[in-house]
C-alpha cells in the first residue's frame, strides 16, 4: 500500500475529486478566480462553480463568470441582476461577451437608471454605451445631458431617436443643437 492511498484526509484538507479538481463548493474567492483562468474549463464546470456559495457572496466572481466566453447564457443573464451599475456597464462594453449577454446588461442598467444618483447618472453618461446614453438624454438636468452627449459611443441615430421622443426635455434641444458634434448634424 503505498503513503499516498493509506493516508486519510483531515477536515481541513480540501475535498479531492477522481479528476483532482476540488469540489466547487469548497472554493474559495481566489481559487473560484484561478478556476476561470484555466484554459480548458468547461461549460459544466463554469456552471458548478456558479452555484458554489463563494459565487453567490462575491460580487468579483459572479462578474468573472458572466465575462467568461464559455459562461453558458442561463448562468450569465441571472446573474447579471445581483451585479452593481459600473459592472454591469463594464460587461456591456467587454468586446468578448456575447451581444445577448450585453443586450440584457445594457437592458439592466436603463431599468436601473431610474433609481440612479446624479452622479453616478452623469458618469455613466460619459462611460457606458450609446444606447445608455441615449437614455440618458431623456433626463432633465442639463449635467446629465452634457456628458451623454459627449459619449463617443452615441450614435446620430440614437440622438434623432432622443430628440424624436414626444417627451424629450427642452436642454436636450438646446445643448445638442449648440453640441460641437452635433450641430452640424441635420
Amino acid at each position: 500500500m503505498s503513503a499516498e492511498s493509506s493516508r486519510s484526509s483531515s477536515p481541513d484538507e480540501p475535498v479531492q475529486h477522481q479528476s483532482g479538481i476540488q469540489s466547487a463548493l469548497d472554493y474559495t474567492e481566489d481559487q473560484a478566480l484561478a478556476e476561470l483562468q484555466r484554459a480548458d474549463i468547461s461549460t459544466a464546470e463554469i456552471a458548478k462553480l456558479a452555484k458554489s456559495p463563494a459565487v453567490a457572496k462575491s460580487r468579483k466572481l459572479a462578474l468573472a463568470v458572466v465575462l467568461h466566453p464559455r459562461a453558458p447564457r442561463h448562468i450569465s443573464i441571472p446573474l447579471l441582476r445581483r451585479l452593481f451599475v459600473f459592472d454591469l456597464m463594464q460587461v456591456s462594453l467587454t468586446p468578448a461577451v456575447a451581444a445577448d449577454i450585453k443586450r440584457a446588461a445594457e437592458d439592466q442598467l436603463i431599468v436601473r437608471s431610474e433609481s440612479l444618483s446624479i452622479g453616478e447618472k452623469i458618469s455613466l453618461a460619459k462611460r457606458a454605451s450609446g444606447r445608455t446614453a441615449a437614455v440618458l438624454l431623456q433626463e432633465d438636468e442639463e449635467r446629465v445631458i452634457s456628458p451623454a452627449l459627449d459619449n463617443p459611443r452615441l450614435t446620430e441615430a440614437l440622438v434623432v431617436q432622443a430628440l424624436m421622443k414626444q417627451k424629450a426635455p427642452k436642454p436636450l434641444f438646446i445643448l445638442a443643437s449648440g453640441h460641437r458634434k452635433w450641430m452640424n448634424a441635420r
